[in-house]
């Protein structure tokens, strides 16, 4: 394969707030999927199927990623994951499991992120084993709901998905991660959440992300809920005793300690929505006053939001696309 088209088969490094800095193997063509999101940032879904095939020959991913770790080296950079995030659905690929352990090689850790639809089936728990961090999606457990924000290919049953996602808990002994992407009016209400919720209580994930679409989506009509609803949201995770973690698009020095109580407040809650009573002791502990508070309010970045009785401060979501 020429050094051109190589090119197109990893990516980066880029900034994640999930993994920090990985370098993408892209090892899936666009876009073949099981799944056809409505909010896919690749657009819509060219080819639908749910068989394994070979898309690109093991030692020309291999190669590619060889390309890129050896440049980034020479520029005294670090790589924290080599990540497959492909133009389609990762576990699509018969090779995955020789891809994993090929790259294993380099030194640095391997996360595969999949929509989850193929993990009733054995061999993907078993190729998906192979690596350090994996990233299921958890987008509906309502069936009807699952069909109209993921829109699988019609020989999927959620069922199967979620007795193998349950079944990978006892097999995997690496970092699980679940993602859950919420669009408005048709995943965010209260009784959605909350069944997700009592599902991901069954796994336990080492954390769950909440995230919101920040990109142009497949479908137009594709909206992100409110900072009232990523509230709410957040909360009943937490309250079914999930480790979770909003994706909302901040990017930057969101996790650096700057010792600036502004920025440090807007980092948190960008992240986590906090409890008045915790943002009081953040604000003793970094000797600042309540007036941070007012002010990010007053500069419309923070808001004020109530859930169960409780206040709530929550990062300002930027409706940039």
């Amino acid at each position: 394969m020429k050094t051109e088209e190589l090119e197109k088969l990893s990516f980066g490094p880029v900034p994640s707030r999930r993994l920090g800095r990985s370098l993408g193997i892209n090892n899936i063509p666009a876009k073949v999927c099981s799944y056809g999101c409505v909010y896919c940032q690749l657009g819509r879904t060219l080819h639908n199927q749910i068989e394994r095939t070979p898309f690109y020959a093991v030692e020309d991913l291999v190669a590619s990623a060889k390309i890129r770790v050896e440049a980034v080296k020479e520029k005294n950079e670090t790589i924290d994951y080599l990540a497959f995030v492909p133009d389609g659905e990762p576990t699509l690929d018969i090779h995955l499991d020789d891809e994993i352990v090929a790259l294993h090689k380099f030194g640095i850790k391997i996360a595969v992120i999949s929509n989850a639809s193929l993990i009733w089936r054995e061999d993907v728990r078993k190729d998906l084993c192979k690596a350090d961090w994996v990233s299921l999606k958890v987008d509906a457990v309502t069936e009807h709901l699952w069909h109209k924000v993921n829109r699988a290919n019609k020989s999927l049953k959620l069922d199967d998905i979620q007795k193998g996602m349950i079944d990978f808990k006892s097999e995997f002994r690496g970092f699980y991660a679940t993602e859950t992407m919420l669009v408005e009016g048709i995943n965010d209400s209260k009784e959605e959440l909350t069944k997700i919720a009592a599902f991901l209580q069954k796994i336990q994930p080492t954390k769950s992300y909440i995230s919101i679409p920040t990109r142009p989506p497949a479908e137009e009509w594709v909206k992100a809920p409110g900072e009232e609803v990523l509230t709410m949201a957040y909360q009943i995770f937490t309250d079914h005793g999930i480790d979770t973690e909003l994706i909302i698009g901040y990017e930057g020095d969101d996790f650096a300690f700057t010792g600036d109580a502004k920025s440090d407040l807007l980092s948190i809650t960008s992240v986590h929505p906090m409890r008045k009573e915790a943002v009081e002791a953040f604000l003793k502990k970094a000797n600042s006053s309540w007036g941070v508070v007012t002010d990010l309010i007053d500069e419309g970045k923070l808001l004020e939001l109530e859930y169960d009785n409780h206040l709530y401060y929550a990062r300002k979501l930027s409706r940039k696309r």
